[in-house]
């Protein structure tokens, strides 16, 4: 995981750069085997190593960002096949964080422990989606799905939790 989230400020990184110069790039121009084979290459390195690759990564992430100006925020790059503008960076970025820092299984931090602002805001996007994929007349969350507390509701749209009862939504 924490090589995927390092790999995910470099392409991150790579946008941001493209956008710097006036450039439309694609975060992963090999496509989804590239990503994959970039996480996969250095997932078995040491903790310490991984943990030293995320705070470099990161930090080179952050210096970039703050040299963006007013029109490189509004260079479109691509993503996986969709347009991806410079300025949804940070969100997205910021969504890789908090997501897969819950998925890491630490006693320390779980869906419970996503910011407020991080909650409110993914949650209704991912009901929007639910929504969006379904049926004609059967938009509306399942019962059950209503009653969870919004993280659990959003840990079960993102697939990262199993709910008697409850589809796999993804």
């Amino acid at each position: 995981m924490l090589n995927h989230l390092a790999r995910n400020a470099e392409s991150h990184l790579w946008l941001i750069n493209g956008a710097l110069a006036g450039v439309s790039l694609d975060r992963y121009p090999g496509g989804a085997a590239e990503r994959d084979a970039m996480i996969e290459a250095g997932a078995r390195r040491s903790a310490a190593a991984l943990v030293a690759d995320v705070r470099r990564t990161d930090g080179e992430l952050e210096a970039a960002w703050a040299q963006m100006t007013p029109s490189s925020w509004q260079v479109v790059g691509r993503c996986m096949g969709s347009d991806e503008p410079a300025h949804t960076s940070p969100w997205n970025r910021w969504r890789e964080v908090e997501i897969h820092h819950a998925d890491l299984g630490l006693a320390s931090f779980g869906p419970s422990d996503w910011s407020r602002e991080f909650l409110r805001r993914e949650l209704h996007l991912q009901e929007m989606s639910w929504r969006a994929s379904r049926t004609l007349g059967l938009t509306q969350l399942p019962a059950a799905a209503l009653k969870l507390p919004a993280h659990d509701r959003l840990a079960w749209l993102l697939g990262r939790l199993n709910v008697e009862g409850l589809p796999t939504p993804l």
